[in-house]
């Protein structure tokens, strides 16, 4: 259950039904000036609760726990200390019971947890005994009046009590689902962007690993330090269209050209000379702009994320092979190598509560273009990763 009141979308305006139900209370409290004075108690009583009930909220710095408290507690100081004519009870008891049913649905549906209890409590105990003001001061009234009376308010009571807190409790599933919601959508939010960035880092790794290597070349140390910047502006660019989605701007444009199938030579070329196995790829050409620029960008970040899990998890691995076949659906991109199976379990499997990084967080990304992403041994050595993605 909730701890605080529901935030109102709109204040509806209720003070002319306020205004026109004192206006109406009014003169007839005003109609008897010969009666006693305690004979306009029930009528101030009356007015009392209809305001709480039909007031959006409390004026000033009063809450509605206590404004429907103060109600209640005047109407049952009113049942036990009541001395005027017995008739007048009996004229205002429908206008007191029915804003009394109000004040109870009120309170139980929107007050805070600690104050719903008690204080419904006490208002359905107002409405409950308020016919007991009339029926115990009726002259010729016998005992079976007060209980049928007390029966026939408690049923309603129950009724009204009982509404509100149904839609108390659809108002915290409510406020559960939006705010369950909103947690995914914040994890979604924060694990693709630091699958972009991850994988970006990833290939900046690579091309250090690649730029350690002794004997480079000054036009090959150039190239090298100009793909680090091309793979940082591309992180930047990724966590800017994420803020943008965020911030529900148009995206951001990309300053970057986004890596594809058609760079996938030069990716396995690098990896084979940055100290690690012989690497060699085979690309179709009619695979090279068969998938749309997302599509591509996915297939060629499965690629990468495969390749640094062989030097991580498989550095025994001599061979790899990056395998790229065009298709009538589409295109399969696969990459295996003959390192065996890691040392430590199955080299791709999530670690629980791990964000969405690795494979992993990459087999979402080529389900959310209709394709699928697969990882398993090779006989009689090796591991292979292949995805399949349909093409535009």
């Amino acid at each position: 259950m909730r701890t605080d009141p529901l935030p109102r979308p709109g204040r509806p305006r209720r003070w002319p039904a306020v205004g026109a139900a004192l206006l109406l209370l009014a003169p007839v409290a005003l109609a008897h000036p010969g009666e006693h004075a305690a004979a306009l108690v029930p009528a101030l009583t009356a007015a009392l609760a209809t305001v709480v009930a039909l007031l959006p909220r409390p004026p000033g710095r009063v809450t509605l726990a206590a404004a429907a408290g103060a109600s209640a507690g005047a109407s049952l100081l009113v049942d036990l200390c009541y001395s005027g004519p017995y008739r007048l009870p009996a004229f205002w008891l429908p206008f007191e019971w029915l804003a009394l049913l109000g004040v109870l649905f009120r309170a139980v549906r929107g007050l805070p947890d600690r104050w719903a209890g008690p204080i419904g409590g006490l208002v359905g105990s107002a409405a409950v005994v308020l016919p007991l003001r009339f029926a115990l001061r009726m002259p010729h009234g016998g005992p079976a009046g007060p209980v049928v009376a007390v029966l026939v308010s408690l049923l309603p009571v129950l009724g009204v009590a009982g509404a509100g807190l149904y839609l108390r409790v659809l108002d915290a599933r409510r406020e559960r689902a939006v705010a369950r919601a909103r947690r995914e959508q914040r994890l979604d939010v924060a694990r693709g962007l630091h699958d972009s960035v991850a994988h970006e880092i990833t290939g900046i790794v690579l091309e250090a690993q690649a730029g350690q290597l002794p004997g480079q070349e000054p036009a090959e140390t150039a190239a090298l330090l100009r793909r680090l910047e091309e793979a940082g502006l591309r992180a930047l660019d990724s966590m800017d269209e994420m803020v943008g989605a965020l911030r529900a701007d148009r995206a951001t444009a990309a300053t970057t050209r986004r890596l594809g199938l058609a760079d996938l030579p030069e990716l396995v070329a690098r990896f084979g000379t940055a100290g690690g196995p012989c690497a060699t790829v085979e690309l179709a050409p009619e695979a090279v702009g068969l998938l749309a620029a997302e599509a591509e960008a996915t297939a060629y970040a499965v690629v990468l994320e495969a390749l640094t899990n062989v030097r991580r998890h498989a550095p025994q691995a001599t061979e790899v092979t990056v395998g790229v076949v065009a298709g009538p659906a589409g295109c399969t991109v696969s990459v295996a190598d003959n390192g065996g199976p890691a040392a430590r379990g199955p080299r791709f499997r999530r670690r629980p509560g791990a964000g969405g990084t690795g494979l992993a967080g990459l087999a979402a990304r080529v389900a959310a273009h209709g394709g699928a992403l697969t990882s398993g041994p090779l006989d009689p050595s090796g591991w292979r990763v292949r995805c399949t993605l349909p093409g535009r």
